[in-house]
């Protein structure tokens, strides 16, 4: 895996999503900017790697980054928006938040908008990657902080709503938790705009 090759000489960001196909929950996004030179044989797409490694790597990650940080954008803003934009909307939420100001940007996936440094509005040079979460550590990097924020999160959720079981299933379409939604309705935090039954019908009927 490589530091990259899109802007050398700049400080480049790297950023991931996790949470796009759930049927509950806020999308999660993080950015990181990692050091030059930086080699960690360990970072892998966040779906490549167990549970116990991803969280022994965010905390790598958090203690070698120059600058990282979570964006996230809620169930309430996905149905208004969509969650297209909403993904991308917590990538720039996370590029706000970072502690060291980027010169460039790099995008797991195939789709992002132009995003401008918030200090001077000037716009920021940016490439998105099919895969990238396998081929570049900054995204790899940010596709774990990601998915372990949103884990935590969604376990947080499973307390207050044990039988949907988010837990196991963190808001994905189980069988489970299409089952559940069917016996109990919606929660607060599922996408109304989401086909929840998994029947090719909007669940926009449902009361939380």
């Amino acid at each position: 895996m490589l530091l990259s090759k899109y802007y050398e000489g700049k400080i480049e960001a790297g950023c991931d999503e996790a949470g796009r196909g759930c049927l509950a929950g806020s999308v999660y996004a993080a950015a990181v900017i990692l050091p030059d030179g930086y080699q960690n044989e360990l970072l892998n797409d966040s779906k490549q790697l167990s549970e116990k490694k991803r969280y022994q790597l965010r905390e790598i990650i958090e203690r070698d980054a120059v600058a990282w940080a979570v964006g996230i954008v809620t169930p309430e803003e996905i149905d208004k928006i969509n969650i297209l934009n909403a993904s991308i909307l917590a990538m720039h939420r996370a590029l706000d938040q970072l502690k060291v100001r980027p010169e460039a940007i790099i995008v797991d996936g195939n789709r992002f908008k132009p995003y401008k440094n918030p200090v001077d509005g000037k716009q920021l040079p940016h490439t998105t990657i099919v895969k990238g979460d396998g081929k570049y550590l900054a995204i790899a990097a940010a596709s774990i902080l990601a998915k372990t924020y949103r884990d935590d999160y969604m376990n947080r959720l499973a307390e207050e709503y044990p039988q949907y079981d988010w837990l196991s299933n963190k808001g994905y379409p189980t069988k489970k938790h299409r089952e559940a939604i069917k016996q109990f309705g919606i929660t607060p935090y599922h996408r109304k705009s989401y086909n929840l039954l998994g029947d090719g019908q909007l669940n926009l009927e449902f009361e939380p």
